[in-house]
């Protein structure tokens, strides 16, 4: 009876601890989301671009497929990061019908200017805590990993 009371007590602790986890994390990735408009791309856009960035050459299907996604929608966003300047699409070296994308490099320098943002906001954040409150957020940060390691798999 006791494991079974152990199992149930850590279920309610996860879920509390969900429940309290969750909207922090949403509020944090709205805040670095809009640290980006200043920059004329979207949070969405930056996200595409760092595919992108990690697996050159894809084409928009896999993208797609990535971002869960259709493959028609996905093309718009790809025109539209390639009529910016951000993407360029290279025709396949055997299949002439397919493309894979690659960042041009004012998409590289988005992403640099993006990164650099987020990062000042994020610590000037940071500088506010407690050293106690610091070391805390520093503890969770590879469990957090973890975390969310499982659901790009």
């Amino acid at each position: 009876m006791l494991v079974n009371d152990m199992e149930t007590l850590m279920r309610t602790d996860t879920t509390a601890l969900a429940n309290l986890l969750r909207p922090a994390l949403l509020k944090l990735g709205r805040a670095l989301r809009r640290e980006v408009h200043s920059l004329g791309v979207t949070g969405g856009q930056v996200s595409l671009l760092n595919e992108i960035r990690k697996q050159p050459g894809m084409g928009v299907r896999e993208l797609a497929g990535r971002e869960r996604m259709s493959p028609a929608a996905m093309s718009g966003y790809v025109d539209r990061l390639e009529r910016a300047g951000l993407v360029q699409r290279t025709p396949h070296p055997v299949d002439r019908r397919r493309h894979g994308l690659s960042l041009a490099q004012p998409g590289e320098r988005v992403l640099r200017s993006v990164r650099s943002r987020r990062t000042a906001w994020l610590a000037a954040r940071l500088q506010r805590l407690s050293p106690a409150e610091v070391a805390a957020i520093e503890a969770a940060v590879e469990p957090l990993a973890r975390l969310l390691e499982e659901d790009e798999s």
